[in-house]
């Protein structure tokens, strides 16, 4: 049997195929690849690759500059030629250039404290018992009124005891004063009487004298009036003695009893400062902030006095402000102020900066000073202790200066510009600002007073300054 024909190379493939099995098993025959046209190198093909690539984002970047340069061409013949822009959109707020007051300031925040002495704390300077307690928190008090009482009946014992001594003490000088002229006076009349006695016997030894030298008296009648005569002058002088005594005497017991009455009279003031301790009066008119003791307690009085009310003059408060050492340098005595508080934020008050303290405050690592606001308009009493202020310190002012608002100036391209509203067209207009106070600017040239201008330019490449 003869081989079929093979009409294409797969039926060549399978019969060699079958053939080398027939024949030998472990042969292997493998049938020829087609031939193949002649091709390019891999490295030509890279080559040429990257050169089109090249010339494509040469194109392409070509494309961009040009595109560019156009649209910066458009743009810059637009600004040039630009009149007015599109009409102004009638919802759009706009304003007049007007003239303000301006003033820089500083700001601060602070609290509002009582003066020093308008905060006085009312205590006991002896110990017992609360008897009565007349006051109560918010109560309105005047100087002298009496706030509270504690018992008083061992005082008011001691203030008679020592009223006794008083009336003792005066009543020996008293007797004193009445009896030691009487016995001064007896003295005197002793010694007047001795004194005449002692004359008498003069009087007779020298009539002795006589007769004795005439012989008509004995020796012994003379020695006897001699006799006389030496006790007159001992009698004369012992009154003499005793007169001496009795003024001195007097003298020396007259300052002793008066020394008594005195001592017994400051006995008893005392005794009456120790009763008037009882009554506790309010030393200044305020208004009771705290009461710290309540009546039929039993205090003791101490190194500490018990505090008993906390009064607090609400007419003399003070704003106590925390300024930043960069401010500092700025504020000076005298100075106006004005403040707020949270409690009436519509409501502005009036101040006056009184005293500056030398000493730093550091808070949270920034460096404060303390800076003492006057309140000025507080007569119907409304602020109240520890109220938080925000605090506006004014260094100085300008008036009737041209302003606008601030949001109605903008940055663009390096100039502030204002959009001026003439013949229902907005025109940008360069303008020269000057101080900032709060939603106003000032503007020093550009602008005239009255000029219509929109309240709020258009955002498009713009910023606020």
């Amino acid at each position: 049997m003869e081989d079929p024909v093979v009409d294409n190379q797969a039926d060549l493939r399978t019969a060699v195929a079958r053939g080398a099995t027939a024949s030998s098993p472990r042969r292997r025959v493998v049938a020829p690849r087609p031939e193949l046209p002649p091709t390019a190198s891999d490295g030509q093909l890279a080559r040429r690759n990257r050169r089109a690539r090249s010339r494509q984002r040469r194109r392409l970047l070509l494309l961009l500059v040009c595109v560019a340069a156009a649209a910066a061409s458009v743009g810059v013949w637009r600004w040039w030629n630009w009149p007015g822009g599109d009409p102004v959109d009638p919802a759009a707020a706009t304003t007049r250039v007007v003239r303000r007051d301006f003033s820089s300031s500083v700001l601060a925040t602070g609290a509002v404290k009582p003066q020093v002495g308008a905060e006085v704390r009312v205590g006991a300077r002896i110990s017992g018992k609360v008897e009565k307690l007349r006051a109560n928190i918010g109560d309105a008090v005047s100087a002298g009124q009496v706030i509270a009482e504690l018992e008083k009946a061992d005082l008011q014992a001691v203030v008679a005891q020592r009223q006794a001594e008083l009336d003792l003490a005066q009543a020996k000088l008293a007797a004193l004063t009445s009896l030691r002229p009487k016995e001064i006076e007896r003295a005197k009349a002793e010694l007047a009487r001795r004194q005449a006695t002692l004359t008498l016997g003069q009087q007779d030894v020298a009539r002795l004298s006589e007769l004795i030298a005439q012989n008509v008296i004995s020796r012994e009648d003379w020695e006897r009036g001699e006799e006389r005569l030496k006790v007159a002058e001992a009698d004369v002088a012992a009154g003499q003695k005793t007169l001496e005594l009795a003024t001195a005497g007097y003298a020396e017991e007259q300052k002793q009893a008066q020394a008594d009455v005195a001592r017994a009279a400051s006995t008893l003031d005392n005794a009456r400062v120790q009763l008037s301790y009882s009554t506790l009066v309010a030393p200044i008119s305020g208004v009771i902030a705290s009461v710290s003791t309540q009546e039929g307690e039993t205090v003791a009085a101490g190194l500490n006095s018990p505090t008993f009310v906390t009064i607090i003059d609400l007419d003399r408060l003070e704003v106590d402000a925390m300024v930043d050492e960069v401010d500092i340098g700025k504020v000076h005595v005298g100075q106006k102020a004005m403040f707020t508080v949270d409690s009436f934020p519509a409501r502005e008050f009036p101040g006056q900066v009184v005293a500056i303290y030398p000493n730093a405050i550091l808070l949270e690592n920034v460096v404060y000073y303390d800076v003492v606001i006057e309140i000025q308009g507080n007569g119907d009493k409304v602020l109240r202790p520890q109220m938080t202020a925000s605090v506006t310190i004014f260094l100085d002012a300008k008036t009737g200066v041209l302003a606008v608002p601030a949001k109605a100036v903008k940055r663009e391209r390096g100039k502030n510009v204002v959009y001026v509203v003439k013949d229902g067209q907005p025109q940008a207009r360069e303008v020269k600002v000057g101080w900032k106070d709060g939603t106003w600017i000032e503007v020093l040239a550009g602008l005239k007073e009255g000029e219509t201008i929109l309240e709020a330019a258009p955002a498009d490449n713009a910023t606020t300054p």
